[in-house]
């Protein structure tokens, strides 16, 4: 015969891969990292079992922020952890190891955290470390209003979510960099073509070589201490007739 944590595998796991379709699927239609992050909250309090209220804890060069919450009630609990400088959610995104405590467990350790969050309304806390991009870890941070509402099933749920998660995350991180990319390389050709257009006009205009065309174009930037494009810009358009 089953037991009820056998039981319970099927629904979870169903769960669990649901928020993963679904986070999935937000990539399609979303451009938004923190849009992405905040989905991930909801779809945690969804997907593992106790799970009342969610936040994702990021590191900036050790300087933690939480860039993503379901109720302000989380996030100023995570802030108490990072004004004292130590916590659960810290703790995970420093170490990469999954964190697991009840309220009361944590009063030895994080006294002002474990005082607040008992008054919240909250008995456990459950962190799983996330690593979002190179370079930047973090953490999501699961809050239960039990004394009791975490398991070991529950621990191993929130890892297998977050590790999926953490290489969708990656492949959407890589997406943001190739497209900023191209937009720096889209905005530097448009810049190198309306300058080789002003160079063009006033090499025609004054019969005089491309370099005294460019040199004629700095000098006016910098008298008027505007972008070198713009200058072009405007010159050409004058020229042409277009705007």
């Amino acid at each position: 015969m089953q037991s009820l944590h056998d039981q319970r595998w099927p629904a979870v796991l169903d769960e669990v891969t649901g928020a993963l379709d679904s986070l999935t699927t937000t990539l399609a239609t979303e451009d938004d990292f923190a849009v992405l992050l905040h989905r991930m909250c909801e779809q945690v309090v969804k997907a593992v079992p106790g799970v009342d209220e969610a936040t994702v804890t990021l590191l900036t060069d050790h300087h933690p922020s939480t860039v993503a919450s379901t109720s302000d009630v989380v996030t100023a609990l995570d802030h108490d952890q990072y004004a004292t400088g130590d916590g659960p959610c810290i703790r995970a995104a420093e170490t990469g190891k999954l964190v697991r405590v009840s309220v009361a467990e944590a009063a030895g350790t994080w006294p002002v955290f474990a005082r607040d969050a008992g008054a919240a309304g909250f008995g456990s806390f459950l962190s799983a470390p996330l690593v979002v991009v190179d370079g930047h870890s973090g953490a999501v941070n699961c809050y239960s209003g039990h004394h009791d509402g975490f398991a070991e099933l529950d621990e191993k749920l929130l890892d297998l979510y977050t590790s999926a998660a953490t290489a969708t995350l990656r492949v959407f991180s890589r997406y943001l960099q190739a497209r900023r990319t191209a937009e720096h390389l889209r905005t530097a050709l448009q810049t190198r073509a309306v300058i080789d257009q002003a160079k063009g006009i006033l090499m025609a205009i004054r019969q005089i070589s491309a370099d005294e065309a460019f040199t004629l174009l700095v000098e006016q930037s910098q008298r008027e201490n505007r972008k070198l494009r713009d200058v072009a810009a405007e010159f050409v358009n004058h020229a042409t007739g277009t705007p």
